[in-house]
């Protein structure tokens, strides 16, 4: 069994953040008999629309390694975790309530924005999201994200107060104490019960890291190294590679 683990911005998604220039790509992985598992700090609602577009029905890990979502039932054995709709979800972070309960403490003092206190044209200003999908990354459950600061110095009080601040290609996340390679452990262990398991991953930032270290064989697109991933220039020259 092959499992692989993707990231979506400035890894399958450009600056529009359209799904459809990817979906060939997923198509290949689907022929290739991949399990495809979206590791990304997007919301569970912003995922959900990416996830309806290249029509997946995997497991996905939400908000930089924050929970783990699965499918009611996905697998044929129980998976212990909370009950939330038609999944059931491993939380491995932090409340967004505690989080941005926390960053407003900050703001004033360090010129912190973020989506709890932007205005949905700040932040497509912020990222060049479409309107349509603003609505979607404001529904947070575990992170936020912090578009901009004036000085430096609020890392270590995040840290202080038992946060992480991660950076991703763009932004800077706030989460609880997780990241993309704990989560992603979760799901190889599940995967793991039912038979032997291949593990791959593609991403592009320094917040995939933890990732990398976790699978067999990690890509990373773009200029950033790591010792475990081998650097590409798009997703499909990993189909070269493979397939």
């Amino acid at each position: 069994m092959r499992v692989i683990f993707l990231d979506l911005d400035k890894t399958l998604l450009g600056e529009d953040y359209s799904p459809e220039p990817a979906k060939e790509f997923i198509g290949s992985l689907k022929k290739a008999g991949f399990e495809i598992i979206i590791n990304s700090s997007k919301t569970r609602a912003e995922q959900e629309y990416y996830r309806r577009a290249w029509k997946l029905g995997e497991p996905f890990i939400v908000e930089n390694g924050s929970a783990v979502f699965m499918p009611h039932g996905y697998f044929p054995f129980t998976v212990e975790g909370v009950r939330k709709g038609s999944y059931t979800v491993i939380e491995l972070g932090e409340r967004y309530g505690r989080i941005k309960a926390t960053l407003d403490s900050l703001a004033g003092r360090y010129g912190l924005k973020y989506y709890g206190n932007s205005t949905p044209e700040e932040v497509m200003a912020f990222t060049g999201l479409p309107e349509e999908l603003v609505p979607l990354a404001f529904r947070r459950e575990y992170s936020e994200t912090l578009f901009r600061w004036s000085r430096e110095g609020f890392t270590e009080e995040l840290e202080a107060k038992g946060l992480r601040a991660v950076r991703g290609s763009r932004f800077i996340n706030v989460i609880g104490n997780t990241d993309k390679g704990k989560a992603a452990l979760v799901i190889l262990n599940l995967y793991s019960r039912l038979g032997e398991v291949e593990s791959y991953a593609l991403g592009d930032g320094e917040n995939d890291f933890p990732l990398f270290e976790v699978v067999d064989r990690a890509f990373i697109v773009g200029n950033l190294s790591h010792a475990k991933a081998k650097n590409i220039s798009s997703p499909d020259e990993l189909l070269e590679v493979i397939e």
